[in-house]
């Protein structure tokens, strides 16, 4: 069961990893420059989930794409909270939650978060999924189709090993397991289309950096291995 609770000081909390994301933080110079939104936490299956929740209605839940965590998705969280309830959470690895096992994989993925829902109360929900989110908003469809009132998809795949060449599958593995133990300053200028974010403000460009400079490294990894190790082509056509 999840529960919710105010931050990582409540008792449920995991306090050592908190500590450890603490010290990698100081130790490399880090700072949060988003403030957004209240982060609330909850616990499922031992695990320290964090989220972001906005506004009243249908529940609409946002899953964060590949080095991103729920900070991604504030313009959504404010722009749809008058139409929306908004949930949009850190999955296991990413932001403000725990790392997962390292066996972990996208059906687990998919099962921890009907166990986020299921302790906020959210028997079904429209699902939007960007890029890793949505190869996880596909396996979470597959294992519970009825939970899903719309299945939105946004810049995903299916699967890398369901989208691309074999060669291509491992290239981008292997340069992600290789990331994934790089200082934070040289992962951020890799991975952060600067002229890209820039287009579009300054601001925009500094966020993303300050979202991507926060990875865990095992979340990285074991999300790139997941991209790696899945196809969804199968259960699409069951998509009505």
């Amino acid at each position: 069961m999840a529960g919710a609770y105010r931050g990582p000081d409540d008792e449920r909390s995991d306090p050592e990893d908190v500590q450890r994301r603490a010290e990698r933080t100081e130790a490399e110079g880090r700072s949060d420059v988003l403030t957004g939104e209240e982060i609330l936490y909850a616990r499922v299956g031992g695990q320290t989930i964090a989220y972001r929740s906005a506004g009243r209605g249908e529940p609409l839940v946002l899953l964060h794409g590949f080095l991103c965590d729920s900070r991604c998705w504030r313009g959504q969280l404010t722009g749809l909270a008058d139409r929306f309830h908004v949930v949009a959470w850190d999955a296991p690895g990413a932001g403000a939650s725990s790392d997962p096992a390292e066996t972990f994989t996208i059906t687990d993925w998919a099962r921890s978060l009907a166990g986020f829902l299921d302790g906020l109360g959210i028997a079904r929900a429209h699902l939007l999924g960007l890029s890793w989110g949505g190869m996880l908003a596909q396996e979470f469809f597959r294992l519970h189709p009825a939970r899903v009132d719309h299945l939105v998809l946004a810049d995903t795949y299916a699967g890398w090993k369901g989208s691309l060449p074999e060669a291509a599958v491992e290239q981008r593995r292997a340069r992600c397991y290789r990331d994934a133990s790089r200082p934070v300053r040289e992962v951020v200028a890799e991975w952060v289309p600067r002229d890209f974010f820039l287009s579009a403000s300054p601001e925009l460009a500094e966020e993303m950096a300050a979202v991507v400079a926060d990875f865990h490294p095992v979340g990285f990894r074991l999300m790139a291995r997941s991209l790696a190790d899945t196809d969804t082509t199968p259960m699409l056509e069951t998509i009505d």
